[in-house]
């Protein structure tokens, strides 16, 4: 039987996954699939260069599904910052009504645009203190990221296991559970500790249908869960990336007395991982991955990843677990008078 959450009435989808925004991976071919597949696939706005290619890529996706999809918007703390405004209303233009936010603060000015129309907001945050502030201004999911993830887990290093009770036990609005999920395992656990789906990255990576080369989808592979650099610590923006012998380098770098962002700049530049991710040489740049690439051991389909997911967490709750209960004895029958 299907998982029925208020995270599936809400999307409109078959099964309580979502796949996260990705930089340079979050794309027509992968969003469709993740939709076609009974979750909800996401187009990543600043993988576009332009508003007017996000239109473009919307119109794609449309295209190669029916099913609902949605767009990510994340505000980065950058001196040259995109129109984030200008991408949110070209979406809108398109029809688009599921919106992902992650970034800073100034991720509000795109909120007041989106309130404007229908719209779903989810958010993603790495603390309880911020879904809770994202919640009373008005956004309709919170996605609470732990420190297992790929990207940026935040600078409290509060994993999953207690991340997300810790917001369920606060939070009113439905939650999605995001960081080291990549089975049906994973999805039990997010529903026992009170979410009410799953956003999954770094396993969509290893998918047919992501736009990565092989080589990357193979290093997902060969990592454990061991396979990860924390990065950018000393500058308090922490960033999860895969571990290779440029990201090996890059934390030897970091780890110098004094080091700066020029240290390592060429290393971790977007234009190097995006090249890196297109022609499979892992020595050109850094790439995202959490810690679930201990979990992955193939590259399966979106259909057969989500129909994995979906099995094995049927399996769990209606064998394993149903097995372990034990039935309540019969009370003693009344001896004779």
């Amino acid at each position: 039987m299907p998982f029925a959450t208020r995270i599936t009435e809400l999307l409109g989808i078959a099964h309580p996954i979502v796949q996260g925004g990705m930089q340079s991976v979050g794309v027509a071919e992968l969003a469709s699939a993740v939709s076609n597949a009974g979750g909800l696939g996401i187009l990543t706005a600043l993988t576009q260069p332009t508003p007017a290619a996000l239109r473009d890529e919307i119109q794609r996706c449309r295209g190669m599904t029916d099913r609902p999809f949605g767009v990510n918007i994340t505000v980065f703390p950058t001196m040259m910052s995109p129109d984030y405004v200008a991408y949110a209303e070209a979406a809108l233009a398109e029809g688009v009504r599921i919106f992902e936010t992650a970034g800073t603060q100034a991720v509000a000015e795109v909120w007041e645009v989106l309130r404007r129309h229908d719209t779903l907001i989810l958010h993603k945050c790495t603390a309880v203190r911020h879904a809770l502030s994202a919640e009373r201004k008005g956004v309709d999911i919170i996605s609470i990221d732990g420190f297992e993830c790929a990207g940026h887990p935040g600078e409290d290093d509060i994993p999953g296991l207690i991340l997300i009770p810790a917001a369920a036990d606060k939070v009113r609005i439905p939650l999605l559970a995001s960081g080291g999920f990549g089975d049906g395992r994973g999805l039990v656990a997010a529903l026992a500790l009170g979410a009410e789906g799953i956003n999954m990255g770094t396993r969509f990576c290893a998918t047919v249908e992501a736009p990565i080369h092989e080589n990357v989808k193979r290093k997902y592979i060969e990592n454990d869960e061991r396979g990860t650099h924390l990065i950018f610590r000393n500058f308090k923006n922490t960033a999860r990336v895969g571990k290779s012998e440029v990201s090996d380098e890059v934390a030897r770098r970091l780890a110098q007395p004094g080091a700066q962002f020029a240290d390592v700049a060429e290393l971790v530049s977007g234009r190097a991982g995006a090249e890196l991710l297109k022609t499979g040489d892992l020595s050109k740049g850094v790439f995202w991955a959490g810690m679930v690439q201990g979990l992955i051991h193939d590259i399966p389909t979106c259909r057969e990843l989500i129909d994995r997911i979906i099995a094995e967490a049927e399996a769990i709750l209606d064998q394993r677990i149903a097995g372990m209960r034990v039935a309540r004895a019969a009370p003693p029958a009344a001896s004779a008078a």
